[in-house]
């Protein structure tokens, strides 16, 4: 599909830093670890880097300090891209011609970091660099849309104070709906912690029972704690450079299309809640590639919690409305060796909370044929999907 400004860009490298809980590693050195591995896989030096984006954690200007960087591009901040923003807003960046280099990074420790009010950018203050062509500083492309905090008035006063209190209820109306059932969300944890067990960064590797899942302890019904994501210390970087870079690094993996919704609707007043901006994100995606849900070979998805994995295999037309539960439950479907496996390095749910990074490096991973022992067969196209709510962002990546 021609005119599509993603079509431009490739993720040229990626990288991690070392994972764990409760570290006391400072963010700062977290994320000098990943985005030196980032920049030197993507075969370039740090004077290279003429972009910088990110969620609102490690301050932009440390990281440019510590890391040698002077760019003249910024991008980030929570936009219509949900999570996946700085993400999205560096694709568009060097598609646009804005930047050749655009870093993307994700620090966080164990809380998960800040998450910035739309519009903020309190850590590119100071930081002696000019904002984006075109925009402000926070850098985002994309114009910020309504909804985003939509009925959380409501929520407070009901003394729902936890994203797991407002996904509990978009899963409970999934069960009375289509009959889910939590057997079929155990299989997704039960997935998980198998395939995270074949990755050495995973903070949970143990593996866990059906039996272990509907006997541990409610959350906020129907979700138990292993329902509910890990909270870890670590970072994630990745480079997306133009496509013209593709030569000159050794594992490009090119950007397909992509979408994103912050809204309309909130947490819960969407006319066809339970659906959520996810819907959305993905709708958009489809129609920026002539690519179809069949040509994907696997997924990775946003496992804050279990419901989230079903709410994007429905968003993605993988399966039919309401028939998620029965597609996770299948015998080996989603599994490593199955027809379309999803998470393959252990999700959220057991590698750790990474607020849909880890998915993107991982998605990477697998295309690249570097997935060590969790590498799949099938690797050819890879649909990412971050968020949830009134947030998404989707990503559709291909081998290169």
């Amino acid at each position: 599909m021609t005119g599509v400004p993603e079509r431009g860009a490739i993720i040229s490298g990626i990288g991690i830093s070392r994972i764990g809980r409760r570290t006391g590693i400072p963010g700062l050195d977290l994320t000098a670890e990943a985005s030196r591995q980032a920049i030197a896989d993507a075969g370039l030096r740090p004077e290279d880097i003429d972009g910088v984006a990110t969620l609102g954690d490690t301050p932009v200007k440390a990281a440019c300090g510590v890391l040698g960087l002077a760019p003249t591009y910024l991008g980030g901040g929570i936009d219509t891209g949900g999570l996946l923003s700085p993400v999205m807003s560096a694709v568009q960046a060097v598609g646009s011609g804005q930047a050749r280099h655009v870093l993307v990074y994700r620090t966080v420790q164990m809380i998960g970091g800040a998450i910035l009010p739309d519009g903020a950018a309190p850590h590119l203050e100071g930081a002696g660099l000019d904002p984006a062509p075109g925009g402000d500083a926070a850098g985002p492309v994309f114009p910020a849309r309504d909804g985003l905090a939509g009925g959380m008035a409501e929520l407070m006063n009901a003394h729902a104070y936890s994203a797991a209190n407002w996904l509990a209820m978009h899963c409970r109306r999934h069960m009375h709906l289509y009959g889910t059932t939590k057997e079929q969300l155990g299989a997704l944890a039960v997935n998980s912690r198998r395939n995270a067990g074949l990755n050495p960064s995973a903070v949970f590797r143990t593996p866990i029972t059906l039996d272990d899942y509907l006997s541990a302890r409610l959350i906020s019904e129907p979700f138990g704690l292993l329902d509910c994501d890990v909270p870890i210390d670590g970072s994630i970087a990745l480079v997306v450079s133009t496509a013209d870079h593709q030569t000159a690094c050794d594992h490009p993996v090119q950007v397909e299309a992509m979408g994103g919704s912050t809204g309309p609707g909130g947490w819960y007043l969407r006319a066809d809640y339970p659906r959520m901006a996810s819907s959305d994100a993905a709708a958009e995606l489809w129609s920026r590639t002539d690519l179809r849900p069949g040509d994907v070979d696997f997924a990775q998805l946003y496992d804050g919690f279990t419901f989230l994995a079903l709410a994007w295999l429905e968003a993605f037309g993988f399966c039919g409305e309401g028939e998620s539960g029965p597609f996770v439950a299948g015998p080996g479907r989603i599994a490593l060796e199955g027809s379309f496996p999803i998470n393959t390095y252990g999700g959220q749910l057991s590698a750790g909370r990474m607020h849909g990074y880890w998915i993107v490096h991982e998605a990477c991973l697998q295309l690249r044929g570097q997935a060590g022992e969790r590498q799949l067969t099938r690797r050819e196209v890879a649909a990412v999907g971050a968020g949830g709510g009134p947030i998404a962002g989707a990503l559709l990546l291909s081998a290169r």
